[in-house]
């Protein structure tokens, strides 16, 4: 008995010590953001663009300023607006509403008057220094948005951040991960940044090996069963190629 416990200890010990083990720690998702896509009137968009970089300009940036992209090819909208919001105390503090109305009193009108279609969620995600760091150095995103499965919810989430691991052993951009509070009917959405467009095609090549270590190392099964597996947890999924305004 004793001989079969110290080989089975032996052995689990030997196993781990050939498991690639990964350094990764996913971000927190504790800070509050406002996101907004947004399809522009009918030769409007540049109009619209220009607005919003005023309202940067002039906002605190923690209270009507966003992060811009605009959409290059995939889903219907044209700009993605992400708006640090900290927490809803700080957002619907009666100090950050009049400075709100008092920044969108110049031009609210016009707005959205160069605005065909609008949808609006609150998220969570990681720390604003750490999506601003990102968006800083991005000329170029990969946008994946989520509907999940009834339940799976917490799997999608849970999948989206192994995905991130993955990312992280092969030494590539990773995602990062935003989940929904409330508004539109999104679980959760992924941004990827990248230099530009090149950038984004040179992610796509990975060593079959390196691939399949990775993809164990994050908890899935195998590198050819990462996309099979998310579909389990999905009703919906859009994918959006878009470049930065700045």
């Amino acid at each position: 008995m004793r001989k079969a416990l110290f080989t089975a200890v032996f052995l689990s010990v030997a196993i781990f010590a050939q498991t690639p083990q990964s350094s990764w720690t996913p971000l927190p998702r504790t800070y509050l953001y406002k996101v907004s896509f947004l399809q522009a009137a009918p030769g409007r968009l540049l109009e619209l663009i220009d607005l919003q970089k005023d309202r940067n300009t002039r906002a605190n940036f923690r209270n009507g300023g966003a992060f811009m992209m605009r959409h290059s090819q995939g889903d219907r909208w044209d700009l993605m607006l992400v708006a640090p919001a900290a927490n809803y105390g700080y957002y619907y503090s009666p100090d950050s509403i009049r400075q709100r109305a008092a920044l969108y009193a110049q031009d609210d009108q016009k707005f959205r008057d160069d605005i065909a279609w609008q949808e609006d969620l609150f998220v969570y995600g990681p720390p604003v220094e750490e999506v601003s760091k990102d968006w800083k150095d991005a000329g170029f995103f990969h946008v994946e948005i989520f509907q999940s499965l009834p339940g799976k919810q917490s799997d999608l989430v849970k999948e989206r951040e192994m995905e991130r691991a993955y990312l992280h052993q092969l030494g590539q951009p990773t995602n990062l991960v935003f989940t929904r509070d409330q508004g539109a009917a999104w679980d959760c959405f992924t941004i990827g940044f990248y230099r530009d467009l090149q950038h984004y095609a040179e992610s796509a090549k990975t060593n079959p090996d390196d691939g399949e270590k990775a993809a164990k190392a994050a908890g899935f099964q195998s590198a050819k069963d990462i996309g099979p597996y998310l579909r389990t947890l999905i009703a919906l999924h859009h994918d959006t190629l878009a470049v930065a305004v700045k």
